[in-house]
């Protein structure tokens, strides 16, 4: 093992190592990636069933309930900036460039995640040219197509019936049209959440996908959307052994009340009249309506790159919630 020349990288939302031999040249071979995903909330790792500490403006004591995310287009960054895909591995979890990251416990049950209790997914697995590596780069979302064993498939916009995993969960999807829910974080404050009816419902979701969306890929058309909603996170520079990338809902929910909802699907499902959503989309890091007439940049990143809900945080590389299990 040549360990003065090991490239490694560990991050978690994103923990990546890759055993690396020599200098990347032009017949160097690809070397196993895995990178970890982790979800926090004030300041401690959550997943499954965790209690949620602080949540929301109100700084309630919460409960997780479900969350899980799609992920594509993950890339590693050179010293000179230059990005290098990372090939998936296909499986259970993850299609073509999409990787389906799933924090609900792996037994069904509804108890905080622990090293013996692990969330169902929070890895993803492929290779990569060896080379030394000093970033990352993903996005959030799932695209509209991608190659699989050599020919171009629909991603976004298809059926869950018959697309293969991890596209074939049905509460991940709007509709054919409308393609997958990109993010989905759903959470139980202590109390019931209040409509504005007065009716009260258990859950404070957040669904984030596409919106605006046109044309019947039933028929073959082609769809297009208004409002992508998808985003990339950047990291140019991290410590590979000290730091992780990390999903803190803290910052999701900073300015939501949990226990009220004033109009529209409960919580915030991507709807750009939603009173919910503009608090969430700027926690994304996203414009959820024009910034101005003619901007032509509503369902756009902020700023590129950059999304407030996702930091680099203290790795964690002996817990097997930092590591996830495939």
């Amino acid at each position: 093992m040549m360990s003065m020349k090991m490239a490694r990288i560990a991050v978690a939302l994103a923990s990546v190592s890759i055993a690396s031999g020599a200098i990347p040249s032009a017949a160097a071979k690809d070397r196993p990636v895995s990178i970890s995903f982790a979800l926090t909330a004030d300041g401690r790792d959550v997943g499954c069933g965790a209690p949620l500490t602080n949540l929301g403006a109100g700084r309630l004591e919460s409960k997780l309930h479900d969350a899980r995310f799609y992920v594509y287009g993950v890339k590693l960054i050179d010293a000179k900036g230059g990005r290098t895909p990372i090939t998936l591995a296909q499986n259970n979890w993850q299609l073509a460039d999409v990787a389906l990251l799933d924090f609900k416990d792996a037994r069904g049950g509804n108890a905080p995640c622990t090293e013996t209790n692990p969330p169902k997914n929070t890895a993803v697995t492929g290779t990569a040219p060896a080379g030394s590596y000093v970033g990352l780069e993903f996005s959030v979302g799932v695209p509209v197509e991608g190659t699989s064993e050599g020919k171009t498939i629909m991603l976004n916009h298809s059926s869950t019936e018959t697309s293969p995993p991890p596209l074939d969960i049905a509460v991940m999807a709007w509709n054919w049209q409308g393609g997958r829910k990109f993010l989905l974080v759903e959470v139980d404050p202590p109390s019931y959440v209040t409509k504005p009816d007065g009716s009260k419902t258990k859950t404070w979701m957040v669904h984030l996908g596409s919106s605006g969306c046109k044309g019947n890929p039933a028929t073959g058309e082609i769809v297009a959307c208004a409002r992508e909603n998808r985003f990339t996170v950047t990291f140019d520079r991290f410590d590979p052994k000290t730091q992780r990338v990390e999903l803190d809902l803290t910052r999701l929910f900073a300015k939501t009340d949990l226990l009220v909802d004033k109009g529209g699907a409960v919580g915030c499902m991507t709807a750009p009249d939603d009173p919910e959503c503009p608090a969430i989309f700027e926690a994304l890091g996203l414009n959820l309506v024009e910034t101005a007439p003619g901007a032509n940049d509503a369902g756009k990143q902020t700023k590129a790159g950059a999304s407030p809900v996702f930091n680099i945080g203290p790795a964690k590389t002996t817990s097997s919630l930092a590591r996830g299990r495939q």
